[in-house]
This record gives C-alpha cells, sequence and structure tokens, in this order.
C-alpha cells in the first residue's frame, strides 16, 4: 500500500443483483448503515445510481489481509465517503478498493 491509503475490503456481494457489472477504477459510495440489526459499525457500499453492492468487510473472517475493517474506519469517515474499486476477487466474490479523501 502507498503512503496513507486505506484500503477495504467489499463482500456480500452475492446478496445484492446486478455487481457484474462493477470495474477496476469504478466509484462506489461508503454510507454508514446505522439501522442494521447486526453490526453496530455496518457500512453499506453503493453505485453512484444507488444500487447497493454489498458491504465493507467487519469480521477477521471476511477482511483481506492488509485492508481495514467497518470497525477501524467507521469513526474516521463520513456519514457518506467515496471508494474507488481497484481489484475484484470475482472468486471470492470480493472487491479491494481504496477509500478517496
Amino acid at each position: 500500500m502507498e503512503g496513507n491509503s486505506i484500503y477495504i475490503t467489499i463482500n456480500h456481494l452475492s446478496d445484492f443483483e446486478r455487481t457484474s457489472f462493477l470495474k477496476p477504477g469504478d466509484k462506489l459510495i461508503l454510507r454508514k448503515d446505522r439501522n442494521n440489526i447486526y453490526d453496530d459499525e455496518a457500512i453499506i457500499v453503493y453505485k453512484e445510481n444507488k444500487t447497493k453492492v454489498g458491504y465493507v468487510a467487519n469480521s477477521v473472517y471476511s477482511v483481506a489481509r492488509g485492508t481495514y475493517s467497518a470497525g477501524r474506519i467507521y469513526d474516521r469517515i463520513e456519514e457518506e465517503t467515496e471508494c474507488a474499486i481497484r481489484f475484484i476477487l470475482m472468486e471470492e466474490a470480493r472487491i479491494i478498493a481504496e477509500i478517496i479523501r
């Protein structure tokens, strides 16, 4: 990772439709999911057109090595923050994205 870049893992891609249209370089929107009953630090991920893409991973079992979990970035980001897709791991149904400051 370069300098102060923050990378995240986005998972649960299969929970939402039409994620096959995503590609590296695409911009996504992170939004704190304050109504999530399963995770107080949940961050949902949207495409710019408001299509749901997935969630920022927040478990040691789902966070890719070298990336930040939702819990580690939750208090560092605004209510809505932009990120850019850097890698798509189709076999694992995960995306690695970089937070854009």
